[in-house]
């Protein structure tokens, strides 16, 4: 079963690429025709590919995996940030930190230093601080809201980059190419594919096209949380089981040495006769 179909990408303007002078010929492939001078995305190609990326982002969740939502554009913030966090996942809707993959244990540091500043403020430790010192810090901590507060829980890398326009945040793909992340993207007909390992062409400009495709692929993740979270509970409830057994064969190992202990204590009796014999021996030549 397909989780899109034909018609409802045609509503959302999926078709719709750029004009024909801005177009990547790497994107040949997934172009149907050319209309007054603007290419058209071939929408059977789209909805094949949409199935592919989400079967794929449903298989990472389920191994309990996390994908790391990016886009920085203006169309995409609000849908981006609305779709993440409805399947908990981190998110990137503002400027895209360099390094943020490849430098990793600086931008967890930065995190760290947010919660730092909030738990100071809880305790009342910057009580005592004047205005202006209480002033700089809040802006400090609002602009580490504002740039890593949607990635504070994302303690090690992302499994995966899900990108929106992969042109605008090609500093995200290459970050990624270089460490080996999967790359799923939406991919206009201006953009390089080459790099994307999960291509989903479609307009990357309008919201409804965006929207669409989020809705199909964190369906699909969201798929994923649940049935890891029913193998989770099954293998709990397995482990239960096991272990309310396993007491019983632990109380029948336990009998076994009681029953050989008398065998054991009887060269030990045997053993005690003989040391007053050893001591006549060694005092006959002392009495000579």
């Amino acid at each position: 079963m397909s989780r899109t179909n034909f018609e409802t990408l045609l509503e959302a303007g999926c078709h719709f690429g750029h004009l024909k002078r801005k177009w990547n010929p790497a994107m040949a492939p997934y172009i149907f025709m050319e209309r007054n001078g603007i290419h058209i995305i071939d929408l059977h190609k789209t909805v094949a590919k949409i199935d592919e990326a989400a079967e794929a982002l449903k298989n990472i969740t389920k191994q309990g995996k996390r994908i790391l939502f990016v886009a920085t554009k203006k169309q995409a913030k609000e849908i981006i940030a609305d779709k993440a966090t409805s399947v908990n996942m981190p998110y990137v809707a503002e400027r895209w930190p360099g390094g943020m993959l490849t430098n990793f244990p600086t931008i967890r540091k930065a995190v760290k230093k947010m919660a730092n500043i909030d738990k100071l403020t809880a305790d009342g430790t910057y009580a005592n601080l004047s205005k202006r010192e209480i002033l700089q810090i809040s802006r400090q901590r609002a602009k580490l809201e504002k740039n890593l507060g949607s990635i504070a829980d994302l303690t090690r890398l992302p499994a995966a980059l899900f990108v929106v326009d992969v042109m605008k945040e090609h500093i995200a793909v290459a970050e990624a190419n270089r460490l080996g992340i999967p790359v799923f993207g939406i991919v206009d007909t201006n953009s390089d594919p080459n790099n994307v390992d999960f291509v989903i062409p479609a307009n990357d400009d309008a919201k409804q096209s965006i929207e669409v495709i989020l809705d199909a692929c964190c369906a699909a993740i969201a798929e994923g949380l649940e049935e890891r979270k029913i193998e989770k509970a099954d293998s709990e409830a397995q482990a239960q089981q096991e272990g309310e057994k396993a007491p019983r064969k632990r109380a029948t190992r336990a009998r076994k040495p009681k029953d050989e202990a008398p065998a054991e204590e009887a060269p030990v009796a045997t053993a005690e006769p003989e040391a007053p014999a050893a001591e006549t021996a060694e005092e006959a030549p002392a009495a000579e």
